[in-house]
């Protein structure tokens, strides 16, 4: 599980030992050292994984002894985020400019399947812009802000049973990116038998699935038995706390319970102060080294191989420059005899394949432009030849129509004729009429007055006759009643 690390010590390699004879000066080499870091300061990248709600912003406030804005994070999000921070710290004149990325999100979606994935490609997005950087003609590694993660500080949640498969599925992909470091986060929710039966099954799991997590070097005489002590506590069992509870005299922080005092700094409650030793005042530089020299390289191996580079040539023999200019006196210097294979030809070569690749694939293009070029205008044509007979369709149609109006036309137009015929002789005898007319009329006053007179002597003649019918009737009447009566003057 320990880290491989190559010997600190440097080699003979045949070159001879000499002894100085006074003062010459380079013995200052590593004050200058550390007079340029100062100045220049560090970069520390911290990057947490763990659930929502595990504890992480607050060990990260207790760690550096201050209060981070991090806002508060639910557990409703569809996908796990990573959302980075950098601030400045400076202590006794040494500035830190700390990242710290955290996993918003994780563990908390019902399909947990892929949610590592995020992890992994923000760590490789890291390493791909540092790579970027080096390539460059006119690079300034010097100024560059350097994101690549120094330590994942994996939270383990404390339940007391065994690692969940997230845990050993993320730290599975992560331990060839990263220096991994478990701890258990809220250590204060379980006793410390249960607690110390819980970090050996940890290891015992981390083992046997074939985990690597980071190792404190044991190489450095100075800390390797402080190192060696302090593998032998993973994972650390941690509590933070921001907050300060009074103790006797003086103010610790702690978390206050009703059963009792957590003091976040006593190393008889939690490990939060070995936690910080290690990662901060002891092996912070180590942290930094294994990401570059480690971890990087890997990753730079690996895509200066899929990019076509190679150190061993076809015949086994290392690649070297190709021949450059002193800028002295611009004498040619020449590498190697000319088979073995130069880094430039192997550029050239790769270029060609790409070349080729491309070409290829250019030519495959064109001919399926090609072919669906020719199946459209075969398309084309169909639906040409369809429009084209539906176009004599309808103008067979149009013709017969037009003739079967110009037929409709011409017998309106005959109908119209006799009409106005028509109307033109019944207008005739309509005047005609109507002179006739005023003749008769004349005729029927003049009778008509002569029939007027007439009238009158009829009129007189009516009533004598009726006068006289009248009297006649009296006296018809006086005559019966006459006769009525005698037969009664008998009788008396």
């Amino acid at each position: 599980m320990a880290a491989s690390r190559g010997g600190r010590q440097p080699q003979n390699d045949g070159y001879r030992t000499l002894s100085l004879s006074g003062h010459v000066g380079f013995g200052s080499l590593p004050d200058q050292l550390v007079k340029k870091s100062i100045k220049q300061g560090f970069y520390f990248n911290i990057l947490c994984i763990g659930e929502t709600g595990s504890g992480k912003s607050t060990l990260i406030n207790s760690l550096f002894n201050t209060s981070f804005d991090d806002p508060v994070s639910t557990h409703f999000l569809p996908n796990v985020r990573l959302r980075a921070q950098t601030y400045e710290l400076q202590e006794n004149n040494v500035l830190l400019k700390l990242t710290i990325v955290n996993t918003v999100g994780f563990g908390d979606q019902i399909n947990k399947e892929d949610s590592y994935q995020p992890i992994v490609d923000y760590i490789d997005a890291q390493f791909e812009a540092y790579l970027q950087e080096e390539l460059k003609i006119k690079r300034s590694l010097f100024s560059y802000h350097d994101t690549r993660i120094h330590v994942c500080l994996y939270f383990i949640s404390p339940t007391g049973h065994s690692l969940k498969t997230l845990d050993l599925l993320t730290m599975k992909s992560l331990d060839s990116k990263v220096n991994i470091i478990p701890i258990i986060g809220k250590a204060d929710s379980i006793s410390k038998t249960e607690l110390q039966k819980f970090k050996n099954k940890i290891m015992s799991e981390l083992v046997s699935n074939g985990v690597h997590i980071y190792q404190f070097p044991t190489d450095d005489e100075t800390v390797s038995k402080i190192n060696t002590i302090m593998n032998g506590h993973l994972p650390f069992a941690v509590v933070g706390s921001t907050e300060e509870v009074k103790i006797g005299n003086k103010m610790v922080r702690a978390r206050q319970y009703p059963w009792g005092i957590v003091q976040v700094e006593n190393e008889n409650h939690c490990d939060f102060v070995k936690l910080r030793e290690m990662l901060i005042s002891t092996n912070m530089e180590d942290l930094r080294e294994q990401t570059h020299a480690r971890h990087y390289e890997l990753y730079r191996r690996c895509r200066l191989e899929e990019m076509g580079f190679r150190d061993i040539g076809p015949e086994n023999k290392p690649v070297r420059l190709p021949c450059s200019k002193s800028y002295a006196d611009r004498e040619t210097i020449c590498h190697s005899s000319a088979s073995v294979e130069s880094l430039q030809e192997a550029y050239e070569a790769k270029r060609h394949e790409f070349y080729l690749e491309l070409q290829r694939k250019e030519e495959e293009m064109r001919q399926q432009f090609v072919q669906r070029v020719k199946e459209k205008e075969a398309i084309l044509k169909e639906a040409e030849q369809q429009v084209q007979t539906k176009f004599e369709h309808r103008m067979l149609m149009h013709r017969e129509v037009k003739l079967k109006l110009e037929k409709q036309k011409k017998v309106l137009e005959d109908e119209i004729a006799m009409f106005i015929e028509k109307k033109a002789n019944a207008e005739l005898l309509q005047s005609q009429a109507s002179v006739s007319t005023s003749v008769v009329s004349l005729k029927r006053d003049k009778d008509r007055k002569k029939n007027q007179g007439f009238r009158l002597e009829l009129l007189c003649f009516d009533v004598r006759d009726e006068e006289i019918v009248n009297v006649h009737e009296q006296r018809e009447r006086e005559k019966l009643e006459r006769e009525r009566n005698s037969p009664r003057e008998f009788q008396k």
